[in-house]
Parts: structure tokens; sequence; C-alpha cells
């Protein structure tokens, strides 16, 4: 697939994210690791996605003079977790600024249809004025996060972002035909959806192996 089409898009290239994403992959990874593998990642992602966030001047004194220095107003940032996958990320995205907010959006996927139905929201107030970074690990059909970026605009998002580990083509063009004006951020683009819509090669279910809820 040839994302440059897609001026929304980054696809995050870099050695030490690849090398974590394929310890994701492995069947054989414990969920201890998986989990701490996705905060890692997380971070990472996090730090290239935030990369344009606004600072403003705060006075400070170094061990030499006072001076005035950039920092992140932390409470202007917004997480939201797309649940319960999403979840996996919060904590690496919230090391990065511990004073962000944090929303949560609930979607399930029927098994059936593959579409996404909401079971939960709770989100921070003054959205509006946030910049809202929307977390989840994979980006399949593009359903859940369609529906997660609308009803956040209902609620007065107006500044949204969208960060995944692993995308399929298929995700990302529906994401990009319906969310143009939002930027997505993909640590991997895989090659396609099987019949079931699980993104291949993938690596399974993200939720069921940070939870530790893995089908035997």
């Amino acid at each position: 697939m040839d994302i440059s089409q897609y001026k929304n898009v980054t696809l995050l290239d870099h050695p030490l994210l690849k090398h974590k994403i394929s310890i994701l992959r492995d069947k054989n990874t414990p969920t201890s690791q998986f989990r701490q593998i996705v905060k890692e990642v997380a971070v990472m992602e996090g730090y290239e996605a935030l990369k344009d966030v606004k600072t403003h001047l705060v006075e400070i004194e170094t061990p030499i003079e006072k001076t005035k220095q950039p920092m992140v107003e932390g409470s202007h940032l917004c997480f939201v977790p797309i649940l319960r996958a999403g979840m996996g990320m919060v904590d690496g995205m919230t090391e990065l600024v511990p004073t962000a907010k944090v929303g949560h959006i609930g979607l399930y996927r029927d098994e059936v249809t593959h579409e996404p139905h909401e079971y939960y929201c709770k989100l921070p107030d003054h959205l509006d004025q946030k910049e809202v970074y929307v977390l989840d690990p994979m980006l399949a059909t593009g359903g859940s996060s369609i529906d997660a970026i609308k009803l956040l605009k209902q609620h007065g998002a107006k500044h949204l972002h969208f960060i995944c580990i692993i995308a399929a083509p298929e995700g990302v063009k529906a994401f990009c035909e319906a969310n143009p004006d939002i930027p997505l951020y993909i640590g991997a683009l895989d090659r396609q959806l099987n019949e079931n819509a699980y993104i291949c090669p993938g690596l399974g279910d993200a939720g069921d192996r940070i939870f530790g809820t893995v089908k035997e």
C-alpha cells in the first residue's frame, strides 16, 4: 500500500520500534512482557505524535540564575484509549505527560458483522480546548476508530489525533477517507485483513494478550 497518498498518515520508521513490535508479534511472548512492550511502544510513538504540542514560557531558577523556559501544559492534553486494548497504551503516554487528562471510550466488535458498538464513554470537561489523542493498538477495519472520532466530535473535540501500533491497509484507507484532516500515527503497516477481520501477520487480539485472557 502506498500511504503517501494520505497526507495525514505518519508511518514511524525506527529500528528499536520495529524490534519491539516484533516481540509483540511473537505468540510466545508472555502477558507480562507483552504489556510492558506495549507501554514502551506507546512512549516511542507518543514522543513522535507530541512533537508539535504547544509550550509556554515558565520562570524557573537554575543553580546559576532565573530564566524563562518552555514547558508543556499537560492539562491541555487528553489521552483517550478505546477500551479495552487501548488501556495498554495509557501508561506510556502518561509517562511522557503525567498531567494530561485521560478519558475512556468503550467499543466492542460484533463477531458476525465486525461492526463496533459503544458501551461506555467518560470524557473530561472542556474537550474543545484540548489536544485529544485517541489510543488503540490495532487499526483493522477502521470501524472502531471512526466511531470513536465521531463520538469525540459529538462531545466537542476539535483537535484530534489517532495513534495505533499496527494497522491494516483497509483500516488506513477507511480512516483517512472518513477523517482526512486527523493525524494518524502508525507503528507498523501490515499486509491485509483475513476473513475474520484480523490483521495479517498482526499479533492476534491485543486486548486478550494485554490482559491475559487469551483462549487456549
